[in-house]
């Protein structure tokens, strides 16, 4: 009888490891046939610096200026890490999100039924 092969992994995370946050990303394919993504935090700008009037019993009053002046205008993409990936291991990863976004869906659609049934 033969016996049935196993692996075991073992996961281990460098010092600096630190899982941040995205909400988008930008890339492509490389000059060498790879896919490149570059992960960003999409976000509003936060100013230089704001001045602002006192009002007379010492509180804040209205904003003055904002430096830039042209803060409105902008939206920060703070690019915090990116991958560069070889067709095979993006074809690997495409299909694990694809399973880990089906389970999400499928746990959102039991917590409407738990939801509806409790009304």
């Amino acid at each position: 009888m033969s016996e049935e092969r196993q692996i075991k992994f073992k996961y281990v995370f460098a010092e600096d490891y630190n899982p941040v946050y995205c909400n988008g990303a930008f890339g492509g394919i490389s000059t060498h046939g790879e896919i490149v993504a570059n992960f960003f935090l999409e976000r509003m700008p936060i100013p230089n610096s704001m001045t602002n009037l006192v009002n007379p019993d010492g509180s804040l009053g209205g904003v003055v200026s904002v430096d830039p002046e042209t803060l409105d205008e902008t939206i920060i993409r703070h690019v915090s890490t990116g991958i560069v990936l070889n067709e095979e291991s993006a074809k690997a990863i495409y299909a694990w999100l694809g399973n880990q976004i089906q389970e999400l869906e499928n746990r959102k659609s039991l917590q409407t039924v738990v939801e509806t049934k409790g009304e």
